[in-house]
């Protein structure tokens, strides 16, 4: 059970999600039948903006949350327990809500074989597809101890030793059937807004952030500061995917979720 400073401070952030706007102790009270008197809320509202929770524009403005709350409640609030995930909600919601989400398929695949087609080039056989790439003496041995290896620790250990001609040719047949981007326009915006460099454009325009990151949340060292990214494993279509969603801290991520799963 949550106490009194814990439940208004999860009060006034759901309140500022849904309104976007700094919400005062009176209104607090009202909108959530809250039984506290606003002198009470008051009182705590200034314990919380003394810890960093909550601030004030001026002594007779509402608050509002600050990032290191936001972050807090969502790091509570957030399940990684998803199931199947809706396509069309998925695409409608993120839309209408102002999220970027990645989707990459996780491909049980294996590479089967290696053909060295005149130490030229070599044809590098997987269990579903096939890519080639030139050829060198190195590479060849290097690529022959991979044989059976999965294609998730091909793509991790290609990328780790520099094999860069076969981890771009892997992810760029990967991105051709396997790799969708919904609202793209949204992370564009947030690109150019905060000047991320054409690498780091890359690597999400073409999945290969996907590739690094593991099921949680992701904050500054991924994001500018006030935005979230939220890595999830779920099925879609009854296939294993990695999913990324980007947005801005005061989004509403609990709705987005309960759309996408029950639409």
């Amino acid at each position: 059970m949550i106490d009194k400073k814990e439940f208004l401070l999860q009060s006034i952030i759901k309140a500022y999600i849904e309104h976007l706007e700094p919400i005062g102790s009176t209104q607090l009270k009202s909108m959530y039948d809250i039984t506290y008197s606003p002198a009470t809320i008051r009182g705590y509202f200034k314990k919380l903006g003394e810890e960093g929770y909550l601030a004030q524009e001026h002594i007779s403005s509402g608050r509002t949350p600050t990032t290191e709350a936001l972050k807090q409640y969502w790091q509570s609030k957030l399940s990684f327990k998803l199931k199947g995930i809706n396509l069309r909600a998925l695409e409608y919601f993120a839309s209408n809500i102002g999220l970027s989400v990645f989707i990459k398929k996780e491909k049980a695949d294996k590479l089967r074989n290696i053909l060295n087609v005149e130490n030229r080039y070599m044809i590098l056989e997987f269990s579903s597809f096939a890519i080639n790439v030139r050829y060198s003496d190195a590479l060849y041995r290097f690529l022959k101890d991979m044989i059976d290896l999965d294609l998730k620790d091909i793509i991790k250990i290609s990328k780790d030793v520099g094999a860069y001609e076969v981890y771009e040719s892997i992810n760029q047949s990967l991105q051709n059937s396997d790799f969708q981007i919904f609202n793209y326009k949204e992370f564009l915006t947030l690109a150019l807004n905060y000047n991320f460099d054409e690498y780091t454009i890359n690597s999400f325009l073409k999945g290969h952030i996907l590739d690094d990151l593991k099921e949680g949340l992701y904050f500054e060292k991924l994001l500018p500061n006030n935005y979230i990214g939220i890595c999830n494993y779920c099925k879609i279509n009854n296939e294993d995917v990695k999913m990324l969603v980007v947005g801005e801290l005061p989004k509403d991520y609990e709705f987005f979720y309960e759309k996408i799963t029950t639409f």
